[in-house]
Order: structure tokens, then sequence, then C-alpha cells
């Protein structure tokens, strides 16, 4: 399985491709990754070095890869953190490139904007996901703020999560798979010490509940949406890929927040990416 993974990069710490690289490869894939960003850590500690990639430096490196015959075998395409505007156009063209090698591939966008309804990106980046990543994307993994965002809609309730999801997926690339996996919902009917998922494929929608984590780790977002692409590469079942990747997101978690440390154990707890230590199970909704 070969992934061209684009999104952001820091030297320490877990987030962006840090935070998607790592897993994909524990589980045996093969990752090309683009880094729009180069920081010395992420944006949640305040103080940083590095700076954001420019559109060119992504495009002559997508050129080199086409050039080296890389991109004819990628299986899937992986977006997150797009940092500079123009990088969105970027993306776009190395997915046209990918598609026209391999008709199968699959783009994965996470469209990365902010969260708890702040934003943390620059100007025209909401846009470009609305306007232009959406309708060319086969699989969303928004959270609850940027799903908002991406339709103007509401998820207050499980029946309102579902509507704007359909409202998206009406709108994804014609042909394609058009999956949305929403993480970090919480609805009217989430209890308070838990989280939900919700995933919506065409002719049907699936909950997965887990446990609430008193904080708030960056870079989980990035593991899930990695997590999901594998596994739904590996096995063509999106129900199965979202329910593993939520389990394995949610033992690492847990383990990262019962050893005290504020950055995800990507490395230490790998072993919750082949055989996690949380089961859970997805609850078809009518």
């Amino acid at each position: 399985m070969n992934i061209l993974s684009i999104q952001s990069w820091v030297a320490c710490g877990h987030v962006g491709n840090a935070a998607a690289m790592f897993p994909l490869q524990r589980l045996g894939a093969e990752v090309m990754a683009i880094h729009t960003t180069q920081l010395s850590n992420h944006l949640g500690h305040g103080a940083y070095t590095g700076r954001s990639s420019t559109p060119e430096e992504v495009a002559t490196l997508v050129a080199g890869l086409a050039a080296h015959g890389a991109l004819a075998r990628c299986d899937a395409v992986l977006s997150g953190f797009v940092g500079a505007a123009g990088i969105g156009d970027v993306i776009l063209d190395a997915v046209a490139r990918v598609r026209a090698a391999n008709a199968a591939a699959l783009w994965c966008c996470d469209p990365v904007m902010g969260d708890d309804g702040k934003f943390y990106v620059g100007e025209g980046i909401a846009e470009f996901f609305s306007a232009r990543a959406v309708p060319a994307a086969d699989i969303l993994i928004p959270n609850q703020f940027e799903l908002n965002t991406l339709t103007g809609g509401l998820s207050g309730t499980l029946t309102e999560a579902k509507a704007t999801c359909l409202g998206l997926q009406a709108r994804m690339r014609e042909g394609g798979p058009r999956i949305v996996l929403v993480s970090s919902l919480r609805t009217a009917e989430t209890p308070a010490d838990a989280l939900d998922m919700l995933l919506a494929v065409p002719g049907g929608f699936f909950h997965i509940r887990t446990e609430l984590i008193p904080f708030k780790f960056d870079g989980a977002g990035d593991t899930l949406a990695a997590l999901f692409l594998f596994h739904l590469l590996a096995t063509g079942d999106a129900v199965g890929a979202a329910t593993r990747a939520a389990g394995s997101l949610a033992g690492l978690l847990r383990r990262t927040w019962r050893q005290g440390s504020n950055e995800l154990l990507i490395v230490e707890a790998q072993d919750e990416f082949a055989s996690p230590s949380v089961v859970l199970h997805a609850e078809a909704l009518n």
C-alpha cells in the first residue's frame, strides 16, 4: 500500500505528518510525505520557529515524484493542514495526477480549519475546503466545528448531524465512495463522559461512542484520518475501518493521558495501531 501524505510537519511532537506517518508505517504502508510546514513544534505550545512551505516548493516535490514514477504507485492521497492558500491548488493537482495514473486511487481530505468554535488557519483556507476540496474528495474527516463550517449546517443533535452529513455527501466527488467520518462530536445525546463519531456512507449512518479524555491532544485527528484511510484501503469496509481506527485512537489517548504526557505517545503506544486495546462497536442509525 502506497500513500502520498501532504500536510504539516513538526520536529518535536506529533501533529500532521508527524502524527500520521509512523502509524501508517507501523501498519505496513509506504508513505511518501510532503510537508506543508516545517516547524519546531505545533502552534498549541505558543512560541515556535520555522515556516510554511510555499506552493512552489510543494509543487516541485509533487512534480519530482511524478517524474520518478512514484505517483503511479499511489493507492491514495491523504491531506491535512494546508498552510498557504496556494498549496490547495497543488494538492488538487497532485490528486488529479494520482487519479490519472490509478483511477481507483482515493483522496482522503482532513479539512483542517479549527476546533471548539475557533479557526486556526489563514485567509482563504476555509473557502478552499468548502468550494474546491469537497467536490473533489472521496473521504472527508472533519471534526464537528469543521463539519458545520463546510456546510453552514447544524449538528446539535444526531438528527441534525445526519442531515448535515447528507448535504456534505451530495457535494462530494460524483462516482466516489462519498464517505464522511465526523470526529469529536458532542450532541444532545452524548453523555458528559463520552465523545462520539458519526460515519456517513451512501445509504446509511453509524455511530461510535468513546470515553472522553479530559485533555485535548493536538494531532489526534491527524492520527485518526491516517488509521481510517489505511484500514479502508486494506479491507474496503468503512464501518470496520472506523471502529478499528477509533479503537486504536482511544487506546493511544488513554495511555497518553495516564502517563501525563501533553504530546501523543505515538511511538511508545505503537502496539495500539496493530492491536487496539480498546474494542469499539458501531451502531447503525435509522
